[in-house]
């Protein structure tokens, strides 16, 4: 039986990340074609012929269904972390059947996007959709609340990794999943902080954090879950966002070097999955 919700106070939220999605609105950028703030999942999408506003979109819906296949939501009660404007959230209640979905944000002006985004949803399906206020490392609910708990590309802004770890298995049920998927240093060098930083203004600026992707997977294991499993999507992600940023910004532009980062063995796109025993 799930215990009572956590009663917290506001969340506190990083400078860059209050200005990137709060006047800022991320997902009002052109290259975030259709607002789910994803570098997207490209493999189902023909690289070499133009790429439409179609095609961003579906590699955006794709990255969610490639983490959602991991996590398994059928059936059971789903929490997404860093949910933003909810589309996410309504694509994982039409197409995978969970019996409810509870998106959480830390930005105030993210959630209240998310429910305009969805209020016909929401309407239609109050008992199964919800948006909450939350901080991945402080989760507003009570223990073994839900059957899975994912997120996409948002666990790069997570100030602590293991603070966030061990939520996820606090709020998960026995035999739960999670699944994460964003983007990490192939490994702990201390140089990638620097180098990334030089390369993308967004870590640069703080937005984004650099950490190795071992760094999640261990503090996933810590917190006591079992199958911890890492994968690279680099292939299926970093290409297909390159060819995208070309449409909007030129070759030896900041966010062209994604790729670079990629290329250089510095930078890649993980799916990290475990289950709470």
């Amino acid at each position: 039986m799930a215990s009572e919700p956590r009663q917290q106070s506001a969340p506190v939220v990083r400078p860059p990340v209050w200005e990137t999605y709060g006047p800022a609105d991320l997902s009002a950028v052109p290259v975030f074609a259709g607002g789910f703030i994803n570098f997207g999942y490209w493999q189902a999408v023909d690289l070499e012929s133009p790429l439409s506003e179609g095609d961003r979109i579906r590699s955006e819906q794709d990255l969610y269904r490639h983490v959602l296949d991991s996590a398994a939501p059928g059936g059971g009660r789903a929490v997404e972390i860093g949910c933003g404007l909810g589309l996410g959230c309504a694509l994982a209640l039409e197409e995978y059947g969970p019996a409810s979905i509870t998106g959480v944000d830390i930005h105030p002006d993210q959630l209240r996007r998310a429910r305009d985004a969805n209020a016909r949803l929401l309407e239609s399906e109050p008992q199964r959709l919800r948006f909450v206020r939350g901080a991945a490392e402080s989760l507003p609910f009570g223990d073994g609340e839900f059957d899975c708990l994912y997120s996409v590309e948002a666990a790069q802004h997570f100030p602590d990794l293991s603070a966030f770890a061990g939520e996820a298995a606090r709020v998960l049920r026995p035999g739960g999943r999670v699944a994460v998927t964003s983007f990490f240093t192939v490994d702990g060098a201390p140089a990638h902080s620097d180098r990334l930083a030089g390369l993308l203004d967004s870590f640069a600026s703080g937005l984004d954090i650099a950490r190795p992707v071992s760094q999640l997977s261990d503090a996933l294991a810590g917190a006591g879950l079992v199958d911890v499993e890492t994968r690279s999507i680099g292939p299926q992600v970093w290409p297909g966002w390159d060819r995208w940023l070309a449409r909007l910004w030129e070759p030896g532009t900041w966010p062209r070097n994604f790729l670079a980062a990629w290329e250089q063995r510095i930078l890649d796109y993980y799916v990290v999955t475990a289950t709470r025993p």
